[in-house]
């Protein structure tokens, strides 16, 4: 089914070498220089040094800023109406809180009687169970009773 081992030789592969090819430069022409006037000749100023030497150059003015414009003033009730709102919804934030704190302290309360309740019906059953056993106190026994003209004769 398969072929048996033969040795083989390895085939020779033609090999290609490929040589870069250069390019020819770029040949980077210069633009020509426009020489542009400014609107207005700058005056040159010199200024004598302490030494004697002269140094001579142009002014430079400083650059003034933009004016900044005025802001028109803010009406005292415009103030007053936000400062209203602000506090409005701090109140409402406030009466959130309080309403729901009162919630809980209604919910906590409510636990605290239901607690109540149940211990001291506890306390009862306890009281009611457990007094078969004890001895000593007045012990009536209604069947032996004799009943006259609503008194009790043992």
């Amino acid at each position: 089914m398969y072929p048996e081992h033969a040795p083989r030789v390895p085939a020779q592969r033609a090999v290609e070498v490929h040589q870069p090819t250069p390019l020819p430069p770029a040949v980077a022409v210069p633009a020509p220089m426009v020489p542009v006037q400014p609107g207005t000749v700058p005056t040159v100023a010199s200024i004598v040094l302490p030494d004697g030497r002269v140094v001579t150059g142009y002014a430079i003015s400083p650059v003034q800023p933009e004016p900044v414009t005025p802001k028109p003033p803010v009406s005292r009730a415009a103030v007053n109406v936000a400062l209203g709102g602000v506090g409005f919804f701090a109140v409402c934030g406030g009466l959130l809180l309080l309403t729901t704190f009162i919630a809980a302290l209604a919910a906590f309360v409510h636990q605290l009687v239901i607690l109540a309740a149940v211990t001291f019906g506890g306390w009862i059953a306890v009281q009611v169970f457990s007094a078969s056993g004890r001895t000593g106190g007045t012990t009536v026994h209604i069947r032996k009773a004799v009943i006259k003209r609503n008194k009790f004769y043992g």
